[in-house]
């Protein structure tokens, strides 16, 4: 786990000043690698590659970065390669020098070429240099787990692990107005521009090749939503418990300790109690917790799951303090306005964990790919009262009736005010239009948001090309289409977050339930499999109902990590807030109205997710456009 970047010249022209490029750009990185720094050039300054190391595996020397292979080659790397071991088998003719994971991907690209990243079981972002065919490999992991972000300016492409690190070379820092209109839409883009105008993400499971200054993308993995209706349910589970247990046991290969994160839920409790299976009692888990007001403490599930570990439970107390003093800090290492509040406690539990080891266990994914979410049933609710009015009970090979939901519908009892904005406009109607409904963020900011300078349809197209997107889910299931959009666009907006509030303290956070294998079996099970009546995450607590602590299985209001904005924002932190958009420059932003924003905020304090969304843009637009000019002074002569 480490952090990249680099640069290298389409036109074939040099860089006078490369090496302080190269400095810079891995001085704004280095939180993500404190454990050793290095950097490369050729000798005609065309490209350039830096790296900042995280030591994980192969603490020596030996296994510094930039790498240099045979043929002139040579590599910067992030990440983890967890097959590196049986890499190593595979291509033992290579004549390996080192026994880190780094130095397999060299060795994989000797046998596979621009091909090697299908070989790799992990987590990964590097840049690839071959001088013998003068072609730079860009590659980025199957589910974009690894950051990977590129702009190209007079003539040279340059790319980082963060986009802060490539503001000293842009122009200009400006806001892209597609991709806000998608991040105002979802609170997260879904696709390959970012919300600086002019840097792009390359997208998961997609490789950048550069030769003789031509470039190219394309996609080297996708997922197939591919159903096998020839096994029982019985089949699936055990396949299940097989593929998630060879996942932890394959995330647990570290020269260093590891522990994992606990956060009451099941996923999180699922991969400490697992973990602790293979390493053994004493694994420390970590946990962050509100206690200044009632129903934002979990801590009681985190020790009923550390304590079937066997494990040392570290509680983070998080209080409004906290959120003031660190706030700026969550926008800068997020590089964007992402998600919910729920990265600012993530934040804090990161920073606390960092002070105990370098390596954490994440639950991260098993929503995405078992299906945990409550906006499932919300819309598996409406099909059901359809079908029941319609009589149209039989979908293909599903069967969707009102009786089959009635013993979950109180795991909606915490969504009534979605229920109520989700059905304002009608029911029924197409699913496409519905799901879209359901998660679209935008339909409570009439007022605050100019609307007519952003292409809103166009964000709507992109949505329904995913959503109505047959080749990758061929099934019938409602619910395949809404686990497969979220798969697509929310998860790696999760991952995000996990990644940048990971490596804000130089920790690295492991998800194993995102494990390629894993998630191609998943594709393949049926939605009465994973989803029978609506029962959330059902295949995943029957697979495991041994190995999740029963007040966790049982529980029926986890709910993410709650934050108490709603309180805070009616009390202590009611100023420091309201005062974010009182900026002198909040008032001239480009596409949003400060008056508005702070008129809806209202004088008791009201808080919402929409005003999460607005508050992290003012404060983006404060840490990074407002301060440009000190970004380009970096590298200015």
């Amino acid at each position: 786990m480490c952090g990249i970047a680099g640069f290298v010249s389409l036109s074939g022209r040099n860089l006078p000043n490369a090496s302080r490029i190269l400095e810079v750009m891995g001085e704004l990185i280095s939180h993500r690698g404190p454990d050793g720094d290095g950097s490369w050039t050729n000798d005609e300054m065309t490209v350039g590659l830096v790296h900042r190391r995280l030591a994980i595996i192969d603490l020596s020397n030996s296994a510094s970065q930039p790498m240099h292979g045979p043929l002139d080659r040579v590599v910067a790397f992030n990440g983890e390669v967890y097959n590196y071991r049986e890499l190593r088998t595979e291509f033992g003719s290579y004549g390996f020098r080192t026994t880190s994971d780094t130095e397999t991907i060299l060795a994989a690209y000797d046998g596979l070429g621009v091909s090697a990243p299908t070989a790799l079981r992990g987590m990964f972002a590097f840049a690839l240099w071959d001088g013998r065919r003068q072609r730079l490999l860009l590659s980025r992991d199957r589910f974009g787990i690894k950051p990977l972000y590129y702009t190209v300016v007079d003539g040279v492409l340059y790319f980082a692990s963060e986009a802060k690190a490539l503001l000293p070379i842009l122009p200009s820092v400006s806001t892209d107005s597609d991709a806000l209109a998608e991040y105002l839409t979802f609170q997260y883009t879904i696709g390959e521009q970012t919300l600086f105008k002019g840097v792009k993400q390359l997208l998961p499971a997609h490789n950048l090749v550069i030769e003789n200054g031509a470039l190219s993308i394309e996609r080297y993995w996708d997922v197939q939503f591919d159903v096998d209706f020839n096994h029982h349910e019985r089949h699936f589970v055990e396949r299940t418990r097989s593929l998630v247990d060879d996942s932890i046991d394959l995330h647990l290969r570290s020269d260093v300790e590891v522990g994992s994160y606990v956060s009451g839920g099941i996923d999180s409790s699922l991969v400490g109690v697992l973990a602790s299976r293979h390493q053994g009692p004493g694994m420390k888990g970590f946990h962050g917790r509100f206690t200044e007001y009632p129903g934002y403490d979990e801590s009681e599930y985190a020790s009923s799951a550390c304590e079937m570990m066997q494990g040392q439970l570290h509680i983070k107390d998080i209080t409004a303090d906290d959120f003031q003093q660190h706030l700026s800090n969550v926008i800068y290492h997020l590089d964007y306005p992402v998600a919910g509040p729920g990265s600012f406690p993530q934040y804090m539990v990161s920073r606390h964990a960092s002070d105990h080891l370098k390596v954490v266990l994440g639950g991260q994914g098993g929503d995405e790919i078992f299906g945990g979410y409550a906006r499932y049933l919300i819309a598996y609710l409406e099909q059901c009262l359809k079908a029941a009015i319609d009589g149209t009970y039989k979908n293909g090979n599903f069967v969707v009736t009102i009786e089959s939901i009635i013993p979950n519908l109180g795991l909606l009892r915490e969504y009534k005010p979605l229920l109520q904005e989700f059905w304002r406009e009608g029911l029924f109607g197409a699913l496409d239009e519905r799901f879209f409904r359901l998660i679209d963020r935008s339909t409570d900011m009439k007022d605050e948001v100019e609307w007519a300078a952003l292409d809103m349809a166009g964000v709507k197209d992109k949505f329904l090309a995913i959503f109505n997107n047959r080749s990758n889910v061929a099934k019938e299931a409602y619910f395949d289409r809404m686990t497969h959009f979220e798969f697509k666009t929310l998860l790696p907006a999760l991952l995000h977050v996990e990644d940048r509030m990971s490596m804000a303290h130089g920790l690295e956070s492991r998800v194993p339930l995102i494990d390629h294998p894993l998630v191609e079996f998943a594709a393949t099970v049926p939605a009465d499999v994973k989803f029978p009546g609506g029962q959330l995450k059902h295949l995943l607590k029957v697979a495991f109902a041994d190995s999740i602590p029963e007040p966790v299985l049982s529980r029926r209001d986890k709910m993410g990590f709650p934050v108490p904005m709603k309180e805070w924002m009616a009390g202590e932190l009611a100023s420091f807030v309201t005062e974010i958009f009182h900026n002198t420059k909040s008032a001239h932003r480009d596409f949003v109205n400060a008056d508005a924003v702070l008129q809806n905020f209202g004088s008791s304090g009201r808080f919402s997710r929409k005003s999460w969304g607005l508050m992290s843009l003012e404060l983006w637009q404060q840490e990074f456009h407002d301060k440009a000019g000190q970004f380009r002074a970096l590298i200015s002569p």
